[in-house]
């Protein structure tokens, strides 16, 4: 294998009879290198952006949720909680109770989600790290706070100057009749006010959707005093997850959903996963394309060194040997083109993970856009590219030295 290797080397890098082939060849090489830079940039964005949404979630989502299967709320008077509090790897639990609201500032009005939770919910999730203003506090002396989504606090224009903003809080009054007394709106309905503490951020689907409160608040204004729509669940660090979800699943029973963080934004991440596989079937696609300058470089090439190849012939070279020349040339372009372009794209990527150039506008989680390289993505590029680059070399030379090349037996 020395041979064709030698020979196809200097093949690639020695002076053409007709320059349009070393122009051809480069051309190879560049549309390669230029494809697989692609490649390693837009998989490591994507990476990047999976990163970003997953850390977010993950910063509002607990690590496991139960819910009830049927209804919408149960009552936990009767539950294992204290059995959930001492299982292996558990570290912390929370109830939780959900409920639409109205929330009302200065005459504007908006409808949110106001979600209950109990003391540990901090510190089962990051939730400091979605604060963009104000901090994440539900009581204290006997005041009740609350933490709106940004989306929420914007529709409510509340004045971004000052902190601790009463707003009032309406939920249905279970049983109330409108019809009762229709001059009197606030009648069917139970009122309290909170103190907004601060503004989080995540996307629009949290932003213009949640307020967070304490479970005590929830419960009082809702007027149920033992009700839950979830037990959320934060596990130790190194805790066997499947092992815990298991178990909790058995202590439930078949009336409960248990749900890891994948299961509870399941159709989001399949929807990032699917982006990344499509993304990178149209650049493999793109790939194809490019590789035609690889079958006319080594089409041209052959008809060239027609001369060369009866020399080889007449000195004991035969169709096999003739064809590892050709074949190998082909390989070269590829792997060339495949190691810069793996090379480049690394290091764009990460200028771009210390430096920050490409940036988001105003009013982004993250100023820089997320980056985040994966070795399985480099070694699925090099593998793809030499697959492609195979099959661009062995065309041609299966073909064309049938077809041009006259080869004594």
């Amino acid at each position: 294998m020395q041979l064709p290797f030698f020979i196809a080397k200097r093949y690639l890098v020695s002076k053409k009879s007709h320059n349009a082939i070393n122009i051809i060849t480069f051309i190879s090489v560049f549309c390669v290198t230029v494809v697989t830079i692609a490649l390693v940039i837009i998989l490591s964005a994507l990476n990047g952006l999976t990163d970003l949404v997953e850390s977010l979630y993950n910063s509002f989502n607990t690590d496991i949720q139960v819910t009830v299967k049927s209804g919408k709320t149960f009552e936990t008077d009767s539950f294992h909680l204290n059995k959930i509090a001492h299982m292996k790897g558990v570290a912390h639990y929370s109830e939780v109770l959900e409920e639409n609201a109205l929330l009302n500032y200065d005459d504007r009005q908006i409808i949110a989600t106001m979600k209950g939770v109990g003391p540990s919910y901090r510190e089962m999730t990051s939730f400091d790290t979605l604060m963009r203003k104000g901090d994440f506090r539900l009581d204290g002396d006997s005041i009740s706070y609350t933490v709106l989504g940004r989306g929420l606090a914007q529709r409510l224009e509340l004045p971004t100057e000052n902190s601790y903003i009463p707003v009032k809080v309406y939920v249905p009054r279970r049983g109330a009749d409108l019809s009762v007394n229709p001059s009197n709106l606030e009648e069917p309905f139970n009122k309290s006010n909170a103190l907004v503490a601060g503004a989080f951020s995540i996307n629009d689907d949290f932003d213009y959707k949640y307020m967070i409160v304490s479970l005590a608040f929830a419960r009082k204004i809702l007027n149920q005093p033992n009700a839950a729509t979830a037990i959320e669940i934060g596990l130790k660090p190194g805790a066997d997850k499947r092992a815990v979800q298991q178990e909790i699943k058995e202590l439930m029973g078949d009336n409960f959903i248990v749900r890891n963080r994948y299961q509870q934004n399941e159709l989001l991440f399949k929807t990032l996963q699917s982006e990344k596989l499509w993304t990178f079937m149209i650049l493999v696609f793109v790939l194809i394309i490019a590789t035609f300058n690889i079958i006319g470089s080594l089409t041209m090439l052959i008809i060239e060194k027609k001369d060369d190849i009866g020399t080889l012939s007449s000195m004991g070279a035969d169709v096999s040997l003739i064809r590892k020349i050709f074949f190998t040339e082909g390989l070269l372009i590829s792997f060339l083109g495949s190691v810069v372009g793996l090379i480049l794209g690394v290091v764009i990527c990460m200028l771009q993970i210390h430096y920050g150039w490409v940036q988001f506008g105003e009013g982004f989680v993250v100023k820089a856009y997320p980056i985040s390289i994966q070795i399985s993505d480099l070694i699925a590029i090099l593998a793809f590219v030499m697959l492609i680059g195979f099959l661009a070399a062995w065309y041609p030379v299966r073909v064309f030295t049938r077809k041009h090349i006259r080869i004594p037996a």
